[in-house]
């Protein structure tokens, strides 16, 4: 085994990384940017090096730092993660020319497979079954478009050179293809610095199943089941289970044996997945290889009792895998939710922000028995992170929060303890997607596993519903916690006192809190009985009972709850019965100063960079024309016109980075 390895990555990998190698003796070396000089990664390895500025260019892209950090430290091995250079077959060659253990594949294995173009030829040599599409160099616009339409619309734009849902695009007609071409190209050269890209027949209702590989350098390739990974926005995915509902043991060898006849046909060595894309009936067709390892390994380590971590350490140390394919066996099912920085309600956005508030279900990071093997405990809850409370969420990154891992002895059961576990994690302080992954669970066709990558898009009025009316219960905690912050800000003292004592009478206070159904008034009275709250028509009784950091319990009539209610300044956030509500504390004085006012000017829905320019100053334009494209975290964001109307002036140019909120075009409504 090593002594000392590099992690060349940040985030969750990183810690994941991190946690593991320290449980088998190894030491670490983290590495960061100006923006994770802080970061959770750094402060769990035994030493770190700094690598540059925040951008991933700069930093955790430079593999010649990176290297030259891992010579300078006496690290023998570098463990790549996933994303960055994990995939460049440049560095992993550049580390075994230095003598440094690359754990991944050899770079010949990530050659063949890193182009998708490349590796469908090699796949179709091989005789595994392929989506009808072009594949080839030539990537003149007017030949793809014409392929596009040999193949048939709709097609499937995708970077040659990518992955993870960026420079892909859908495109239903001929109409968009020009457009869509453009901007997948904008992405791909951003993300991979390879704009090349395929076109494919799109799949209408398929399934998006994935086989984990392992090799070692001894000859030995194994598959260690499959995991359903359909439920996707923007091609990326958000829910991941395994194993794969409805699949049947014959098509689970039929595949795994294909997913190892691929593996072996490049040399492969160390942690791999084989994607397909399944048909209704069972038809499948090989997608691409990722040669590493995948954000959503956890739930296959749940059902089969692994450390895929562990495995890529010791495989790239020279051992032999530790089990062969009869002594796998998989256990149970398990599922996997990516908690996002990002808003659902405005086509995923990212966010960005300061992490206020995160509150945790109680969960193992990576449970094992006293002989150090893994083991299922009685209602395994497991959650891998990269942040803590007070981190920040910045543009440069991915901006992935955690990764919630549930397990059960059938879905059934880790469905449930899925929903529970979401209905306890509790976010505060920038935008999330907790509360739509609730919806997503509860929804019925994923919770009777009626699966295709077109789910989320096709429950969309289930999955995007305005927002209920606020519940009387939410307002009476937002107006406990206002009591409950006063009370502990008077400290006791009488003089400070804010209870409404009144001698031989009692006293009424007005409060007023918004919420996305609008504006409630409520009054507080203050008598020798106690308080009561009065909602509209109701005077329900109401009695603080315990106020315990977050945790607040009340009496509200002859009804007692408890809630988890986090203030952010003049925001209450109320996490109650898998519930957050959201409500404003107005100030009467400032609303009554205040106005809303139409200013004309489209504002950036998130920091980041402009990348096209569609239209000029003085144009006319009809409501949804396409302005300008934004790029935040490596994804283009299309700005639009919001009603028909006239470009009055521009305020940014092609290339200039803008803050969220900034106001990027001034825009007159006809």
């Amino acid at each position: 085994m090593f002594r000392k390895i590099l992690i060349a990555n940040r985030g969750e990998i990183a810690c994941r990384v991190i946690a593991t190698a320290r449980r088998l003796g190894v030491a670490t070396v983290a590495v960061y940017s100006d923006a994770d000089a802080s970061a959770r990664h750094v402060a769990m390895a035994d030493e770190a090096v700094r690598l540059g500025p925040a951008p991933a260019r700069d930093s955790y892209l430079r593999g010649d730092v990176i290297l030259a950090a891992a010579r300078a430290a006496g690290a023998q091995a570098i463990h790549p993660g996933y994303g960055f250079l994990s995939e460049n077959e440049d560095f992993a060659a550049a580390c075994e020319a230095a003598g440094v253990v690359f754990i991944g594949p050899p770079a010949s294995a990530i050659r063949a497979m890193g182009s998708k173009s490349e590796a469908k030829a090699l796949m179709e040599a091989a005789g595994v079954p392929l989506v009808p599409g072009y594949h080839g160099a030539d990537q003149e616009p007017a030949l793809l478009a014409r392929e596009a339409a040999r193949i048939g619309y709709p097609v499937l734009i995708k970077a040659s050179a990518g992955g993870g849902g960026k420079g892909m695009r859908v495109v239903p007609s001929a109409v968009e293809f020009e457009s869509a071409l453009a901007s997948c190209q904008r992405e791909a050269a951003a993300s991979f610095g390879d704009a090349r890209v395929l076109v494919e027949r799109y799949l209408t209702r398929p399934r998006h199943i994935e086989i984990q590989v392992f090799a070692d350098r001894h000859g030995a390739c194994v598959y260690l089941g499959e995991r359903d990974c359909s439920v996707q926005r923007r091609h990326q995915k958000v829910l991941e289970e395994a194993p794969a509902p409805g699949m049947t043991p014959e098509r689970r060898a039929a595949m795994g044996e294909a997913a190892c006849s691929a593996a072996r046909a490049v040399g492969y060595v160390g942690a791999g997945t084989v994607e397909f894309i399944a048909e209704p009936d069972g038809r499948f067709y090989f997608m691409e290889m990722n040669t590493r390892l995948q954000v959503e390994h956890p739930v296959t380590e749940m059902i089969t009792g692994t450390d895929l971590v562990e495995w890529q350490l010791r495989v790239a140390a020279g051992e032999p895998l530790p089990l062969a394919q009869a002594d796998i066996e998989l256990k149970g099912h398990a599922i996997e939710a990516r908690i996002y920085a990002e808003n659902p309600e405005r086509g995923f956005l990212p966010a960005t922000g300061t992490l206020e508030h995160f509150a945790q279900p109680p969960h193992v990071a990576f449970v094992r028995n006293a002989d150090g093997e893994a083991f299922h405990a009685p209602a395994p809850v497991r959650i891998d992170s990269g942040v803590r409370p007070g981190d920040a969420i910045n543009p440069y990154y991915d901006p992935m929060i955690a990764k919630l891992i549930c397990w059960g002895e059938d879905r059934d059961q880790a469905l449930a303890r899925m929903r529970a576990a979401l209905a306890e994690l509790h976010i505060v302080g920038l935008a999330n997607n907790v509360d739509f992954l609730e919806r997503l669970v509860a929804n019925p066709a994923f919770a009777g596993a009626d699966l295709d990558t077109g789910l989320i898009e096709r429950e969309r009025e289930r999955l995007f519903t305005t927002e209920p009316a606020i519940s009387e219960e939410a307002l009476a905690f937002g107006c406990a916690r206002v009591l409950a912050d006063e009370a502990a800000a008077a400290g006791g003292d009488p003089w400070s006192a804010r209870n409404g004592w009144r001698l031989n009478t009692s006293y009424r206070r007005q409060l007023s809190l918004r919420s996305p159904a609008g504006l409630h008034e409520l009054e507080i009275e203050y008598g020798r009985e106690g308080l009561t709250l009065h909602l509209g028509k109701h005077a329900l009784p109401l009695a603080v009972l315990e106020a315990e950091g977050t945790r607040l319990a009340l009496r509200l009539g002859e009804r007692t709850r408890a809630a988890d209610v986090v203030r952010s300044r003049d925001e209450l956030h109320v996490f109650i019965g898998g519930r957050h509500s959201v409500l404003n504390l107005v100030d009467a004085i400032a609303q009554a100063a205040g106005g809303d006012a139409d200013t004309g000017q489209l504002a950036a829905p998130m920091p980041g960079k402009v990348v096209a320019v569609l239209v000029a100053a003085g144009a006319q334009v009809a409501k949804g024309t396409p302005l300008l494209v934004m790029e935040a975290m490596k994804m283009e964001h299309t700005i639009a016109a919001p009603a028909d109307g006239q470009v009055q002036a521009l305020l940014y140019a092609v290339g200039d980075q803008v803050a969220e909120g900034a106001a990027l075009v001034e825009f007159e409504r006809a």
